[in-house]
């Protein structure tokens, strides 16, 4: 039996440790306690054994040296079934400590204060903690392990009923020790690797922290769950305060993503809806009401169960033309109360709050088989100086700024892409297709009739020169693209022949 008899108590994060240790306590568990960890519960009355009177060696170094000790370490770590353990205990006048309650020093909070200084994040940075924690939890056939304070009553009450732990709970709480100190490590190397602009080190370690169990994943026999960044901004959908409706699918999740990437691309007032990761309406105008009904025009079909995000404040106005539709989801800095008051008529419309919009920097990483691929987020914005007229004709100032509106949201559409832009709106989208002319056909034909005097956005060169003389024969007038190709002139020179205006970025957008 593996009776709980002496507990080792060291925590940063002191939320439910008075009551804990006082439930000890009443089990005759003797506990010891180290630096401010045994002032409180010194002071709240709770009898509590000092670090040096175990170890018979001061706490050295402003604290830095306290529990690296072969009577602490060798209390956790010893084999009690193994007699020449027991032995060198007894040689050694070392104690068996069967429980340890520790959590770390409180690193993620140092860095996440504003102009924290290297000094400060150093000195955050737990040493005693993570080792008394993989001691136990190394041991956990004999010792149990408590990181979380959320875990204190289950293991109160097994304390209670048996006077130890099941073993099946001591693995379950080694295993979470093992990834609280494998996050914590790998947060401590990210914040180096960044500080030293090592965006890809030799060994990449991440850390997320479970935001929410999910229903399920894309399908619904896929398991799945949301997790977020240990230190997520605001702005963001990991970050987004939901106001109302049902809970978030991994689907919603997926889609609220990329409508707000393209969200960010813009200063101007714009409304995006987007279905299945590609836009299917941008919109953009002088005020929300004028950017969401050219959203809503662009497509009215693919709209309905879509989700939609604003960088604008979401009015009673706006709201009033939301709420005829049936959406999923809508994204906005900020509700006013009589929008939230209309849109919560609607039972499962989930409402997200994003505060300021925040492009997201950190590196994009996809899963493969066996590995991951990691790259830089593609955050590169064209300007009109950053582009180079190729052809006789040149646009003009309105074909300008949609050649530059449509660059925006066709480097968001999945790969091949085409997008059609008309009056500061989407008129028509080609997306995901194995071939380029494929994709311009599909935004073609959606467009219609107001193809006519729009212009063209595709997110890579083309091949050949059949997607301009499409674009003509439909009725396009201008056309931006990345350039590149080895049949380039072939393009100018249609494009020349038939009239049209063609610009070069320079930039390719793929999206896979």
């Amino acid at each position: 039996m593996n009776r709980i008899k002496r507990a080792l108590v060291s925590v940063s994060d002191k939320t439910g440790i008075i009551e804990f240790a006082q439930q000890l306590v009443a089990k005759e568990i003797e506990v010891i306690s180290t630096g401010g960890t045994h002032q409180l519960l010194k002071a709240a009355g709770i009898p509590v054994i000092g670090m040096s009177e175990v170890t018979g060696f001061p706490e050295i170094m402003d604290g830095r040296v306290k529990t690296l000790h072969p009577k602490v370490h060798g209390g956790l770590l010893a084999v009690r079934d193994l007699p020449t353990h027991r032995q060198q205990m007894e040689a050694n006048g070392i104690e068996e400590i069967d429980l340890v309650v520790v959590n770390l020093y409180p690193f993620a909070q140092t860095i996440a204060k504003p102009n924290v200084s290297y000094e400060e994040a150093i000195e955050n940075i737990d040493i005693g903690g993570p080792s008394m924690v993989r001691s136990a939890a190394k041991n956990h056939r004999f010792v149990t392990v408590v990181v979380d304070p959320a875990d204190y009553q289950n293991i109160a009450g097994e304390i209670t009923t048996r006077g130890e732990t099941t073993l099946q709970t001591r693995e379950y709480l080694a295993a979470k020790a093992f990834s609280h100190t494998a996050s914590y490590d790998s947060l401590i190397a990210q914040y180096l690797n960044n500080r030293m602009d090592n965006s890809f080190p030799e060994q990449l370690t991440v850390t997320y922290q479970k935001k929410s169990s999910l229903r399920y994943g894309e399908n619904p026999h896929q398991q799945a769950a949301f997790y977020q960044e240990t230190l997520v901004t605001d702005g963001l959908i990991a970050s987004a305060k939901q106001l109302h409706g049902k809970e978030l699918s991994y689907n919603n999740i997926n889609d609220a993503n990329a409508a707000l990437a393209i969200v960010n691309e813009f200063q101007e007032p714009v409304v995006v809806a987007v279905k299945h990761m590609n836009p299917c309406g941008v919109g953009m105008g002088e005020t929300i009401e004028e950017a969401y009904q050219k959203a809503y025009e662009a497509d009215p079909v693919s709209i309905f169960g879509g989700i939609v995000a604003t960088n604008q404040v979401v009015t009673k106005e706006v709201a009033l033309q939301m709420k005829k539709l049936f959406l999923e989801i809508i994204l906005a800095p900020h509700f006013e109360a009589d929008a939230l008051e209309i849109l919560r008529e609607k039972k499962n419309l989930r409402l997200m709050e994003l505060g300021k919009a925040t492009q997201s920097k950190g590196n994009s990483i996809i899963t493969v088989g066996g590995g991951v691929l990691v790259q830089e987020a593609d955050l590169h914005q064209v300007s009109r100086d950053d582009c180079q007229v190729v052809t006789d004709h040149k646009p003009t100032q309105e074909e300008w700024e949609q050649l530059l509106f449509g660059f925006k949201v066709v480097k968001h559409v999945k790969s091949n892409a085409i997008v059609l832009v008309k009056e500061n709106r989407t008129v028509g989208v080609g997306a995901g297709q194995m071939n380029r002319i494929g994709a311009a056909r599909i935004a073609i034909g959606q467009a219609g009739e107001l193809v006519t005097g729009a212009v063209l956005a595709s997110d890579a060169f083309f091949p050949m020169p059949d997607t301009v003389e499409e674009a003509a024969k439909a009725g396009v007038t201008a056309i931006i693209q990345p350039g590149g190709s080895i049949r380039d002139q072939e393009s100018i020179e249609a494009a020349n022949r038939l009239g049209l205006a063609m610009v070069f970025t320079g930039v390719r957008h793929f999206k896979h």
